[in-house]
């Protein structure tokens, strides 16, 4: 299944392969722009492949300067290209790079710098307070603090990479000739941990390499495209899709935050990104205010409908009807990966519609992480695609609608947990990672995922239901921001559960279609819609209870509802 080629690439056994090939190959091309801002002057900084590389070479050899050969390096703060230049230079100085979560608290980062026995910390100068807390508490195994502006009384990442530039030329050329071994570890990173404490996933270069390659035989990026990286890079998903952006001769730019998304398309001519469904979802909802408040949802909702006429007789002429809604988004973005959790099927298929290619991929931190994804000759409404050309997927202990959980066996899988041999020991079996996540597949092959195991709500008769379908369904109301669907215990039948949600409504929206309501009149109105939609589902689905709230669900960088943390809230209250 899923085993076909489409584009042409050249597979390498490491990073450090697919680094020196594409600054071989793409020597003057740009690799990223970087803007400096000082009051209202706005300058950008274009580095070709040949720079980025001298750079990370520069890095790395002051690294090994520090005695940080063979160590760990961790690295905390936001999307910059002194992030990645770090990250590279771990990697191609067999280093372990331990990229972790700059949201974490203190305490969580403490803990993750502890059990990674990370040796040196490179960090964004936001993160300072806690620099300066760990410094003072001595509780980590960190001797070097490097920051990636310059600070004072610390080293920064340009010094280092001066530094290291008069080293190599000096002949100290140590780093230049580290061999890699490409099944060791050599990224240890933390799940985000929605439903548990986190894990450390041991990946080697192997595994991401792997990757990398099979998303290039089948994902269609070119060496002419700019990319804006919205994926958070301490994800695999955000580090190894800049890997492949570098491994295809690709321009990447960086977003200014998510109120921007418009402005920096505009502004970098974005013709791709890859982000997580929450991203998409904003950016397909602000557009869909935008026309209903010209009133040109119904026009634009028939030209659909034509064009798909047009298409299917194999003319093409979504992005000259829909020029106008693509020239809101910069006039040139054509190409949209979804990615880290599951999306709405129907947002998916507009932005196909309109001329913009919108792909879903599924994968795990522990596959690094694709193991299965659409693309342009493979997509089917609500399915995460095909399986990577790599992988072997299966579905087993299937239930009587064929719904099992996923398991995959491929050259992508992770070395284990790290330090966790019982929990390891429990996913990895017979050379297959069990990924805990429920699907199937439909005739042609095609991969559909119902669930986690984890979140999947049993019902006392027996019968299961699966909070993302539902959640699915409740994202669409228009007065809903956000939601969750869980089981509340049930007061009144022991040992069962009334399905309910929590919604947080979209404040706009609700005073922008009712004006200043009372809390109790908006109760009913959404409550109304929701016993609409319950007919539209089975019974054992219906939703028999609602919360309501305007604040934000607690959720990890990648959008990812933290549902355990939820639950406990609501069963405090």
């Amino acid at each position: 299944m899923g085993k076909d080629k489409i584009f042409e690439a050249k597979e390498f056994k490491n990073l450090k392969e697919i680094i020196y090939n594409s600054a071989k190959i793409y020597s003057d091309k740009i690799a990223f722009v970087i803007k400096h801002q000082e009051d209202k002057n706005v300058t950008y900084e274009n580095i070709t492949y040949k720079k980025m590389l001298e750079d990370i070479n520069g890095v790395g050899a002051s690294l090994y300067d520090m005695k940080l050969k063979g160590k760990r390096v961790a690295i905390i703060g936001k999307n910059r290209y002194e992030w990645v230049i770090t990250h590279f230079a771990n990697l191609l100085g067999s280093i372990v790079s331990v990229p972790l979560d700059k949201d974490l608290q203190y305490d969580e980062l403490e803990n993750s710098l502890i059990r990674s026995k990370a040796d040196c910390l490179v960090f964004d100068e936001k993160q300072i307070d806690k620099i300066e807390k760990l410094k003072l508490n001595k509780n980590t195994f960190v001797t070097e603090y490097v920051c990636m502006s310059k600070m004072d009384g610390y080293k920064s990442i340009d010094e280092l990479k001066d530094f290291g530039k008069k080293l190599l030329k000096r002949g100290k050329k140590e780093y230049l000739k580290a061999k890699i071994d490409e099944n060791a570890m050599n990224i240890l990173l933390f799940t985000s941990g929605t439903t548990s404490q986190s894990k450390a996933v041991m990946l080697s270069q192997k595994n991401v390499a792997s990757d990398i390659y099979a998303m290039q035989c089948v994902e269609d990026i070119r060496s002419t495209d700019t990319n804006i990286a919205f994926l958070p890079f301490h994800h695999i998903f955000g580090s190894t899709c800049i890997a492949m952006m570098l491994a295809c001769g690709v321009k990447t730019v960086f977003p200014d935050g998510l109120r921007y998304i418009k402005q920096n398309l505009n502004e970098y001519k974005v013709t791709l990104f890859v982000g997580v469904p929450v991203l998409v979802e904003a950016i397909y909802k602000t557009i869909k205010k935008e026309l209903d408040k010209q009133g040109k949802t119904n026009l634009v909702n028939n030209m659909i409908k034509v064009s798909r006429v047009l298409k299917s007789c194999h003319i093409d002429l979504r992005r000259k009807i829909f020029k106008q809604i693509i020239d809101a988004l910069g006039g040139h973005l054509r190409f949209i990966i979804s990615g880290g959790a599951p999306a709405d099927a129907e947002i998916a298929r507009w932005f196909n519609d309109i001329g913009i290619e919108t792909i879903q991929g599924y994968g795990l931190s522990e596959t690094a992480p694709v193991i299965c994804a659409e693309n342009c000759k493979a997509m089917k409404k609500g399915s995460v695609g095909l399986p990577m050309i790599i992988d072997t997927i299966e579905i087993v202990n299937k239930d009587e609608n064929g719904i099992g959980e996923i398991r995959v066996k491929g050259p992508n899988i992770m070395l284990g947990y790290y330090e966790m041999p019982e929990i390891t020991n429990e996913v990895l079996k017979d050379g297959y990672f069990y990924t805990g996540d429920l699907g199937y597949f439909d005739k042609d092959g095609y991969l559909f995922i119902t669930g986690r195991s984890k979140n999947l709500i049993v019902l006392k008769n027996g019968k299961k239901v699966f909070p993302e379908e539902m959640e699915t369904l409740v994202n669409r109301l228009e007065l809903v921001e956000e939601c969750m669907v869980f089981g509340m215990p049930d007061t009144r039948k022991k040992d069962d559960v009334k399905l309910s949600v929590k919604i947080v409504y979209d404040k706009e929206a609700v005073k922008e279609k009712y004006g200043d309501i009372s809390g109790d009149e908006l109760y009913n109105i959404i409550w109304e819609q929701i016993k609409e939609l319950n007919t539209t589902v089975p019974k054992y689905k219906h939703i028999k209870g609602l919360i309501l709230s305007e604040e934000e669900l607690i959720k990890t960088t990648t959008k990812k509802v933290k549902r355990h943390e939820e639950m406990k809230k609501i069963l405090e209250k």
